[in-house]
């Protein structure tokens, strides 16, 4: 474990990320990995029911399905299981419009989903008549550096009559109130602190939508028809045993980033997401293995994400910090 701790530190000094995801490498990501064949393996099956009874806990939802892929697959899955009706779309950024895109795709794929619209995330409280059968949200929007509470995202669905979805890959276990959703989906390299490779769907009702796909079917994917992303499940178990630790490293950091670079700050208190933050100025670093975050819009400043010191946890203080500095 010695060579393998020392090999860790290394590979985060090498790279030394302010980016969304994955987080800096720690050594639970790799120690608990072993051999495995997912069905009818005892060992793993275990693994998996732990892992599946922390992310209940984490989503605050009663249902758990795993698979293969990235936040985007899980995306995909939601819209084509759960969606129907009247959409309305929060659109907060980049990640909002992928969820727009995801639910035009449905459509053309079923007929369940009759309309898709969209609203500013600032307009929430205007929109007080119409209806809809679902509400579907990104709460930490990182191409922006923005959070929207869900509780806010919840008294909205409530208003217009819906149900509410989040992708919820860049605030699951960061952000309180996911379990005022009706299903939340996210991948296991964010919020989570994992590996790349799993993607989770979360809710409390099972879905009535008839898929015409197997990979994409969530009855399929309930009854594990599918080899499931085996080594990422392993890494998680030890993880979210630590995960508070893990996860105060993220607290130490934005709080220094709020210090540090309070007159460049964009939103107010309310609008800032854990995982990261929104300066209205260009974010520079000397160091060559520093990798700044470039987020997929064009944007007047910078948005800094906090999770390069998540191998460190608790004793994590924010020092990478000083290697940023405004452009001047």
């Amino acid at each position: 474990m010695t060579n393998l701790k020392n090999l860790i530190k290394h590979k985060n000094r090498k790279k030394i990320v302010f980016t969304a995801g994955p987080a800096s490498l720690i050594e639970q990501n790799l120690s608990n990995i072993s051999p495995g064949f997912g069905r009818g393996d005892k060992n793993y099956n275990k693994t998996f029911l732990n892992v599946v009874s922390k992310i209940k806990k984490i989503s605050g939802q009663t249902k758990v399905v795993t698979t293969q892929g990235s936040g985007s697959t899980a995306l995909e899955i939601v819209a084509l299981n759960f969606l129907k009706g009247k959409i309305l779309i929060v659109s907060t950024g980049y990640y909002s419009e992928r969820l727009f895109n995801i639910t035009k795709f449905a459509k053309k794929t079923h007929k369940k989903i009759k309309s898709i619209s969209k609203i500013d995330w600032k307009n929430l409280n205007k929109l007080t008549k119409e209806k809809f059968d679902w509400v579907w949200a990104c709460p930490t929007e990182t191409s922006l550096g923005l959070r929207i509470p869900i509780i806010e995202l919840k008294k909205f669905a409530k208003k217009t009559n819906s149900k509410l979805a989040l992708d919820a890959t860049a605030s699951i276990g960061l952000e309180k109130d996911h379990k005022l959703a009706d299903v939340v989906s996210f991948s296991s390299c964010k919020g989570l602190f994992g590996l790349t490779g799993a993607s989770f769907i979360c809710y409390k009702k099972k879905p009535v939508n008839k898929v015409n796909s197997f990979v994409l079917n969530i009855k399929n994917l309930e009854q594990k028809k599918m080899t499931g992303p085996i080594h990422t499940i392993q890494s998680l178990e030890q993880i979210l045993k630590k995960y508070n630790d893990f996860k105060k490293s993220v607290v130490n950091n934005k709080k220094r980033m709020l210090s540090k670079f309070k007159k460049y700050l964009v939103y107010s208190k309310k609008n800032q997401p854990l995982l990261c933050t929104f300066v209205n100025e260009k974010i520079v670093s000397k160091n060559k293995n520093v990798i700044l975050y470039k987020p997929r819009l064009n944007i007047n400043g910078s948005v800094v994400c906090h999770l390069g010191e998540v191998h460190l946890g608790k004793k994590a203080k924010g020092k990478i910090l000083d290697l940023l500095k405004i452009n001047e």
